[in-house]
């Protein structure tokens, strides 16, 4: 299997050698250990799977086989199943910092976010830098087209998109969502749903992709509350499964869809969890329009300079925009997601377009040259727009 450079590998490099402690986050198979694994690192490094009985056993004691490991960093891979080490580590980072090591002493691989993870967040405050490892993205891919649509079909965990063949990446993301409702969700001890219940949710929310999410709907489909539906999404996007797209909203009143919209984070997992095998499979369904918009989507959060901020927009009335980027300078950029390579500019848009007082207009195409549309919107291949906001 070919082997492909990650983009975040450099600025993880930087991090372990400015911070005592880096936190590489990410949903589980998505690169992180053999990220960390192929560090070339002027330091010793030490391994720990805590996944596995022998390396659990090593930390029955965990300040005395940590504070043996000074001057190397120590890897602890899936350190959400241990969060009783927390304060063990912050005592250990102390102890370095006021021995001279400044940075380089612990990374941490976790499958799930800081919230989930509070002890961390809590007890290293100062100590920690957090990191997030997506799915495989266009730039790693190199844009090219046959690969932007096999990225769309199959996702971007490595082992799904660099599989041989289509069978095979598809029998890994079976695979991949089997495992996780029925072993790593349950395992976690933060639901008392059963796997069948579990996997019931996650299809029904396969359909809910691209749409405003309607927990009261939900709640009656599935027969619980829907406060319990809530926590149940809200863990799965902890996980880095799901992502919810909140609604812009700046003085509006009652005018706005004030409910966020849901996106399964990886098309490939989409189109397992909805039986969507090839490319004509996909362009042939009526989730279509939705799973382009949400690769498109996650393709530009993802890319997004630090601190700039997303949204959907839409109205009672009909208007709305896919996506609303709010720069760090507080300018905002209006995108609308088209899988068609003819796309229009409509009432609705420019209406959208005013009222959110967006600076810049694009809307996003599949392929071909991009062109302005008028005074206010540019239509740009997918591409060409993740190349241009890396620069805003």
């Amino acid at each position: 299997m070919q082997m492909i450079k990650r983009s975040l590998k450099d600025i993880l490099h930087k991090r372990i050698d400015t911070v005592p402690v880096v936190a590489l986050l990410g949903s589980r198979q998505v690169g992180k250990t053999t990220m960390a694994k192929g560090l070339k690192l002027r330091k010793k490094n030490r391994y720990l799977d805590l996944e596995l009985p022998s390396d659990r056993a090593k930390l029955n004691d965990p300040e005395l086989y940590l504070s043996s490991c000074e001057n190397e960093l120590v890897i602890l891979d899936e350190v959400q199943t241990m969060p009783e080490l927390f304060p063990v580590l912050r005592s250990l980072v102390d102890q370095r910092r006021q021995k001279g090591e400044k940075a380089g002493h612990f990374l941490l691989l976790g499958s799930a976010s800081p919230e989930l993870l509070q002890k961390s967040s809590e007890t290293l405050a100062g100590r920690i830098s957090y990191l997030e490892l997506n799915p495989l993205n266009l730039k790693e891919i190199k844009n090219k087209e046959n690969e932007i649509n096999q990225l769309w079909l199959r996702g971007g965990y490595p082992d799904s998109f660099l599989a041989e063949d289509l069978s095979i990446s598809i029998q890994w993301r079976n695979d991949f969502v089997t495992s996780y409702v029925e072993r790593f969700i349950p395992n976690l001890g933060l639901t008392k749903s059963t796997p069948i219940e579990l996997r019931r949710l996650c299809s029904m929310l396969a359909y809910q992709h691209g749409g405003i999410l309607n927990y009261a709907s939900l709640s009656r489909s599935l027969g619980i509350d829907a406060k319990t539906v809530r926590k149940y999404i809200e863990l799965l996007e902890g996980l880095y499964l799901t992502r919810t797209l909140h609604p812009w909203a700046k003085n509006m009143g009652k005018r706005l869809v004030k409910a966020p919209k849901f996106f399964w984070r990886d098309t490939g997992i989409l189109h397992a969890l909805t039986n969507l095998k090839s490319v004509e499979d996909v362009l042939g369904n009526p989730l279509c329009g939705a799973s382009w918009e949400g690769f498109c989507i996650e393709q530009i959060i993802n890319s997004l300079p630090e601190h700039a901020k997303s949204f959907h927009y839409r109205t009672h009335a009909g208007a709305e925009l896919d996506l609303i980027i709010e720069l760090p300078g507080k300018d905002i950029i209006a995108v609308e997601i088209k899988r068609s390579l003819s796309p229009k500019v409509t009432p609705a848009m420019m209406e959208s377009f005013e009222t959110t007082e967006a600076k810049r207009g694009f809307i996003v195409t599949p392929k071909g040259e991009g062109f302005p549309m008028n005074k206010y919107f540019t239509a740009l291949p997918i591409s060409e727009f993740i190349s241009l906001i890396e620069k805003f």
